[in-house]
């Protein structure tokens, strides 16, 4: 049985040490702030550094390096330099929101990606929770932590507009959540261009700027830039130019040619046929 310490109790380090145990890891416990981390390393397999980032290179050096010891950071950023001068070194970042231990226990045992590098505790960690190890190297983690907050933070940050805007009009979040899952699901069928629909990537200027001038100016710098990041994928790459939709597709869902639909405008065809997720 591998055994594991965590310095940090937060919501990651939480999170990891849940999993770990549910999946048979011996968890010895946590060293919190303000204690003495000197021996932390000895007497167990992995140390598990599961700090903010800015913290882990002061965290590292205060810890006495043991030579059978794995001492593994959870930043996205970081590679396993950051935790010199223990001689196995580890980075492990999970794919997925990590909100509190309970979720985020399910969600990391749940088949997730996780980016390691380093030592191979950090892939035996991954495996042992059933997930998929993705190797990163160094020059690739601030890209790669980049589209990962774009992934999550950002899109929790627009999902707050909404509400806000939606709030404006008297209505509620919930009512355009299906919207959102609906557009996740496609872009995971189609990619990200074949599932856009919508104003922005229509050209529909007129209606962009009756949206735009709707809104409170305060949400207006988001909501351009929202537009101009649905005209980069529309039009920013004229070498991909496969159609928004593919003539089987339109035919499984008994739509003909003279039905008139708009392609990439996300309005209903027929009884009920909707095309597309966005909005038109």
């Amino acid at each position: 049985m591998r055994t594991v310490r965590f310095v940090g109790p937060g919501r990651a380090g939480g999170s990891l040490a849940l999993a770990l145990r549910r999946a048979g890891w011996d968890v010895v416990g946590f060293i919190g702030r303000g204690e003495d981390l000197q021996g932390v390393a000895d007497g167990v397999d992995l140390v598990v550094v599961s700090t903010p980032d800015d913290a882990i290179a002061g965290v590292a050096r205060q810890i006495r390096p043991t030579p059978t010891t794995v001492v593994l950071h959870l930043s996205g950023v970081l590679g396993p330099d950051a935790l010199y001068p223990h001689p196995r070194r580890a980075a492990l970042h999970p794919l997925v929101p990590l909100p509190d231990p309970e979720v985020g226990a399910i969600r990391l045992s749940s088949g997730i990606t996780f980016a390691v590098a380093g030592d191979p505790m950090a892939a035996e960690v991954a495996e042992s929770l059933g997930g998929r190890a993705l190797v990163l190297g160094d020059r690739d983690r601030s890209s790669y932590h980049a589209a990962a907050c774009i992934a999550a933070n950002h899109v929790v940050a627009l999902l707050g507009q909404v509400e806000r805007v939606a709030a404006a009009a008297g209505l509620p979040l919930d009512a355009f959540l299906d919207l959102t899952r609906s557009a996740v699901d496609d872009v995971a069928r189609l990619g990200p261009r074949r599932a856009l629909t919508g104003p922005a990537s229509r050209g529909d200027r007129d209606t962009l700027e009756r949206q735009r001038v709707a809104l409170d100016p305060a949400e207006r710098t988001g909501y351009d830039a929202g537009v101009a990041l649905v005209e980069q994928l529309a039009h920013g790459d004229p070498a991909r130019s496969e159609p928004d939709f593919d003539g089987d597709l339109l035919a499984e869902a008994g739509v003909g040619a003279e039905a008139g639909v708009g392609v990439g405008a996300g309005v209903g065809v027929g009884a009920g046929v909707g095309v597309g997720a966005g909005v038109g």
